[in-house]
């Protein structure tokens, strides 16, 4: 059955904010967000990556390269993106854990791929280092353009996606250990939408001292019997088919029968969109991840994602420091989106790091009033404190964004 509606509370609302409480024992290093994505791949039991290089994530290639040998596992640097991710749909049929990574260019380029993925339930990670569009744009920049992308990542329709966005360096080691976690409970591909600056800037990193003693990791295990894909079913943690063990897998582009074997019948078109669909619309509550300060008496919420919330968390916090009734959220969970955390009827103030205006769709959508959602986009640099905090003085006072430069408030 669908999920209860969700009371939002302020602070961090993740697994990790447990998992830091009760491992401290480690090694703190000042390092990139690139070697966090690795390593926290490293501890969710990643033992194959397979890519191909791209600015900002061609350090996770680099820093897996070196990592992944040393704990029993492959490296293969790939001809394309969509062979790095075919590969690493294969690795896991073999039954390891995989992981590709990429920025928006390559991202699109792994569509068919991913479709591949999705049908035939295949869990594995792919990272998504945004940077400013459109196509190459400005290879050394942060963007936000692959937000719709990240939820539509194939053609035909027909499924859900699971999507997670970190804001720090630290942020990004645990997020990838619950990526991971999240693909194999729901038999599915991640995407972790990151940005170029959490990419790329270095940050005190706190390594837990033994990572096979991290209780919270989700274990590979192996579907050792029919059906494919249990019919008429939204449940977790049925384990991942693996070719050879069982199932005899048969993968496959088309629909699929609960054996796995190509059809074109109406009635297995409905069983299994039904099943690919639900077994995330049934269980988002266990997908809520999100931030949020302020919001027990709010006026007017500043909303961002990734390393742009940084300075829009701390513009919030300035303004509740002048008198302003301010409130901040940071969903984590981009997809499925959390319509919950914008029921409250007030002033919303969306930053991106787009032109476009995505986010701010959503939040429309989601919210009260979506005459009172406004769009502040930005490209190329994050959003200044002083920048949000006026336009939060400005939507508080006259309900508009005063003009600014390089910011674009209009959606049409």
């Amino acid at each position: 059955m669908p999920t209860a509606t969700l009371t939002v509370r302020d602070g961090l609302v993740a697994p990790w904010a447990e998992w830091e409480r009760r491992y401290t024992t480690g090694r703190r290093l000042l390092e990139a967000g690139t070697y966090a994505l690795t390593e926290g791949a490293i501890a969710a039991g990643c033992r194959v990556f397979a890519g191909y290089p791209i600015t900002p994530a061609t350090d996770i290639a680099e820093y897996m390269s070196r990592r992944l040998p040393q704990v029993g596992g492959y490296y293969m640097q790939c001809e394309d993106e969509l062979a790095g991710m075919h590969t690493c749909a294969g690795a896991s049929l073999g039954g390891l854990k995989a992981m590709t990574a990429t920025s928006g260019p390559g991202y699109t380029l792994m569509h068919d791929a991913y479709g591949w993925a999705l049908t035939n339930e295949i869990p594995m990670v792919v990272v998504d280092a945004m940077r400013v569009g459109p196509i190459s744009g400005i290879t050394g920049a942060p963007g936000q353009g692959e937000f719709y992308v990240a939820r539509y990542c194939t053609h035909g329709g027909n499924f859900e996606t699971i999507v997670l966005s970190p804001s720090s360096v630290q942020e990004a080691f645990w997020l990838t250990i619950d990526a991971f976690n999240l693909a194999e409970r729901f038999r599915t591909p991640v995407t972790i939408l990151t940005d170029q600056v959490v990419s790329d800037m270095w940050e005190d990193l706190f390594i837990p001292a033994d990572y096979d003693g991290l209780d919270f990791v989700v274990p590979r295990k192996s579907n050792l019997m029919m059906p494919f894909f249990p019919v008429g079913s939204a449940a977790l943690d049925v384990p991942p088919n693996i070719i050879g063990r069982g199932t005899g897998v048969c993968v496959s582009a088309y629909t699929h029968t609960e054996e796995g074997y190509d059809i074109e019948e109406m009635e297995a078109q409905w069983a299994q969109t039904f099943r690919l669909v639900n077994k995330i619309r049934f269980h988002r509550a266990e997908l809520t991840r999100y931030e949020t300060v302020g919001m027990e008496d709010a006026e007017v919420v500043a909303v961002a994602y990734g390393a742009n919330a940084r300075t829009v968390k701390t513009a919030v916090l300035e303004a509740r420091r002048r008198g302003l009734r301010a409130g901040f959220v940071r969903p984590i969970t981009l997809w499925p989106f959390l319509d919950e955390l914008f029921e409250r009827d007030c002033h919303y103030v969306v930053c991106e790091l787009n032109y476009d205006g995505q986010l701010v769709r959503e939040v429309m959508r989601a919210a009260p009033d979506k005459r009172k959602v406004h769009f502040m986009g930005k490209s190329a640099e994050l959003h200044t404190v002083a920048e949000v905090t006026t336009a939060l003085q400005g939507v508080s006072g006259s309900g508009r964004i005063p003009e600014l430069p390089y910011i674009w408030t209009e959606v049409r």
